[in-house]
């Protein structure tokens, strides 16, 4: 009797961990796109921190999608400026993956929630860097603006969060939108550049998304999802009887 009581705390413990292991993996492949793109963003971030200024500038250089590099090699540096993090820590951009990009991926589907991001990505860069081109040829940007520093992943993002609106109960829809639309425009005054155009326009395309969002089941409710959340952390602190 001795060794099977023994036995059972550590056949505990190892559940505990395989309940774990299995919750995370279960997490990680509703969202497998969110993920890859995370794991590829942590090696860049590596990269970046562990060489010198001068060799960063050339890597990040070389994947501009400033004006130049868009008339030579649009495909090219369209695919890997979203592969670098423009400010911010990889640690941050993780939190707002999980925010944002995981739902929206559940929700549409990895197809659909790539296609709104490629979308935002893509149109925002060729909005803002337009309107860039614009105030050189007007003379109110210095011509060796064509050069540019320009890629990240905030477009990409802006764009899901933007259709992610459309997941929201309507009530607090609109208050998601309004929050949404007044974080960016303020970014847009504050900052009065073209990335704070092209942040607010990779909202407007992840709006205009809408058709993406059609006939897919769910929809996410605030109030009831911190109802749900509270009652399943009180049973969970309550006291077991016996």
């Amino acid at each position: 009797m001795s060794g099977s009581a023994t036995r059972v705390p550590q056949a505990r413990r190892e559940a505990w961990w395989a309940r774990a292991a299995r919750a995370v993996w279960r997490y990680v492949r509703r969202a497998p796109g969110t993920f890859i793109w995370l794991a590829i963003l942590l090696v860049t971030t590596q990269v970046i921190r562990h060489v010198d200024p001068a060799t960063a500038d050339r890597i990040l250089q070389r994947r501009s999608t400033n004006l130049h590099h868009l008339q030579v090699s649009p495909a090219r540096v369209l695919a890997t400026s979203a592969l670098w993090i423009a400010g911010g820590g990889w640690l941050s951009y993780f939190a707002l993956y999980n925010l944002f990009h995981v739902p929206a991926e559940r929700w549409l589907g990895t197809l659909r929630w790539l296609s709104v991001a490629v979308l935002a990505h893509v149109g925002a860069t060729y909005l803002s860097e337009g309107v860039l081109g614009w105030a050189i040829h007007r003379g109110l940007a210095a011509p060796k603006a064509v050069y540019t520093l320009d890629y990240g992943v905030s477009y990409a993002l802006a764009g899901v969060v933007g259709v992610l609106t459309y997941l929201i109960v309507r009530l607090w829809r609109y208050l998601y939108l309004a929050g949404v639309l007044a974080v960016y425009l303020f970014g847009l005054f504050r900052s009065r550049d073209y990335t704070g155009i092209g942040h607010l326009s990779a909202v407007l395309i992840g709006l205009a998304c809408y058709p993406l969002t059609r006939e897919r089941p769910g929809e996410f409710d605030p109030v009831a999802s911190g109802r749900a959340l509270l009652r399943r952390l009180r049973s969970r602190l309550r006291p077991r009887q016996g």
